[in-house]
């Protein structure tokens, strides 16, 4: 059965309902004709019974007249060998019968459907058969009374023995026949037409099949020609279109995830790239002043060994630092950090992180500029991250704003958050770069076009722990201005 196909096993499926239907109907014609027939025989002859008692005197003084019972059983069987006479007493026991020795198997009938046949009750009435233990026959009856009183009934069985033997062999030939013919004619057409029928309803079930299976062999191309496919947006139609419009947008989902990750692994490579290019310059630089100590080492002077270790130490810390950027920036975005929330007051944090940086802004003769908005709240964050994210956007704003230039944070509350703004009056950020500032560092990180880099995708990350998110904010004064919010 698992062999065959769909339509295959719709069709048998189809030719045994048909079939059983077939069985179960000519069952029921069968019945209901024979039915119909005991009911037409049972009317036509209600009178029998009552006129056999009238024409013989079944009754004397002493009783039953045996001459007359004898007499009217051969009329009987001579006229209509299907009836059967019995003479029954006040309670239905048979006193006077026909019926050939050991053929009486019963000594009494019911006389309840004798009284609801005398009573006029809807033809067909069943009665027993004195013949067969249980079974029901239909019948006509008469009470025999004798001088206005109740002596007994006159019960006649239409539908003798004689009669079952030869109706149930004819039944029985016809039925077979006609049982045949059916089933032959209902296997004919059940395979015809179901077969038919069901090869035009699975037609668009194979054609999927088909689809699915291309997509199994093709691989992407496949997928991405299914996903360009219609897709409905109507939930309507049969089963199997609901299906195909299943498929062809899970193609869809699959050929976007696979362009998302396509695009994710080409950031992945231009970020491994660009991270190499960063890398190199200061590796080169602190191999070859190494390199110029080794072998100039004898005729070098004191000073210039000083110098030359100063800037391989410089070049070194700088290789040390992206390298612990790196490290960083990948324990946050694999979920390795998580924020340890408490509540602490964003201006004394902004101070302290002031003071790291005034050295380095009194070199370059910048301002370092504070606008709080007076009685701020506590904010409910990680006090190690937030330093840091304010930590990497001054570092980033003192290295791009220019000599006796300006860096300016700004706190005020909106609704139930901090607002944070860092801003400098630097030559701002390129529009070409925007797009990618907080995604990736651009291989343009060494020029003088100023980008994120490493700094503000580890501030992006530490940010989106908290539930907010960082954003460039557009302003028509040069400059790049950083905004970002944090939950009292």
């Amino acid at each position: 059965m698992r062999k065959l196909s769909l339509s295959r096993r719709l069709t048998l499926v189809f030719a045994l309902l048909l079939l059983s239907s077939c069985a179960l109907l000519g069952w029921m014609q069968v019945r209901t004709s024979t039915q119909y027939s005991q009911a037409v025989i049972q009317q036509l002859s209600s009178n029998l019974a009552q006129h056999i008692n009238d024409s013989y005197p079944l009754l004397n003084d002493d009783g039953l007249n045996n001459d007359s019972v004898r007499t009217l059983f051969e009329h009987l069987m001579a006229v209509n060998p299907s009836v059967e006479v019995y003479v029954l007493d006040k309670e239905g026991h048979i006193i006077g019968d026909a019926a050939p020795e050991g053929h009486i198997k019963r000594q009494r009938v019911d006389l309840a459907p004798i009284e609801a046949a005398l009573a006029g009750h809807k033809f067909p009435v069943f009665g027993d058969d004195p013949r067969s233990a249980d079974g029901r026959k239909v019948f006509s009856v008469a009470p025999m009374r004798q001088d206005g009183h109740l002596k007994g009934y006159l019960y006649v069985v239409l539908l003798g023995e004689n009669y079952s033997a030869l109706i149930d062999d004819a039944r029985y030939n016809t039925l077979l026949k006609i049982v045949l013919i059916s089933i032959s004619l209902v296997a004919l057409l059940g395979l015809i037409v179901g077969g038919l029928a069901f090869r035009w309803i699975t037609r668009p079930l194979r054609d999927l099949s088909r689809q699915v299976h291309a997509l199994e062999m093709g691989g992407m191309k496949e997928m991405q020609a299914m996903a360009a496919l219609p897709l409905h947006k109507e939930k309507e139609g049969d089963e199997i279109n609901l299906l195909r419009q299943g498929v062809i947008g899970m193609a869809r989902r699959i050929a976007e995830q696979w362009h998302r990750l396509s695009h994710q692994d080409q950031l992945r490579r231009e970020f491994i790239a660009n991270i190499s290019h960063d890398l190199r310059t200061p590796l080169t630089s602190l191999h070859g002043y190494l390199e110029s100590l080794s072998v100039m080492s004898a005729t070098l002077s004191e000073a210039d060994k000083k110098h030359y270790l100063e800037i391989a130490l410089a070049q070194s810390q700088k290789v040390g630092t992206l390298a612990q950027s790196l490290f960083e920036l990948a324990r946050l975005e694999y979920g390795v950090v998580k924020p340890q929330k408490e509540h602490f007051s964003l201006c004394e944090l902004l101070q302290d992180v002031f003071q790291k940086f005034e050295l380095a802004a009194q070199t370059r003769h910048q301002q370092l500029l504070a606008d709080i908005q007076p009685g701020l709240p506590l904010i409910d964050a990680d006090l190690g991250m937030i330093e840091r994210v304010l930590t990497n956007l001054l570092d980033n704003a003192i290295r791009h704003a220019p000599e006796h230039g300006t860096v300016a944070v700004r706190l005020w509350k909106e609704d139930d958050r901090v607002m944070v703004q860092v801003s400098d009056d630097g030559p701002g950020v390129p529009q070409e770069l925007k797009e990618g500032l907080f995604v990736r560092p651009s291989i343009a990180s060494q020029s003088r076009l100023r980008v994120g880099g490493l700094g503000l995708m580890i501030v992006r990350q530490m940010l989106q722990l908290h539930g907010t998110d960082i954003t460039l904010v557009e302003q028509a004064e040069r400059g790049a201005c950083f905004r970002f919010a944090l939950p009292v």
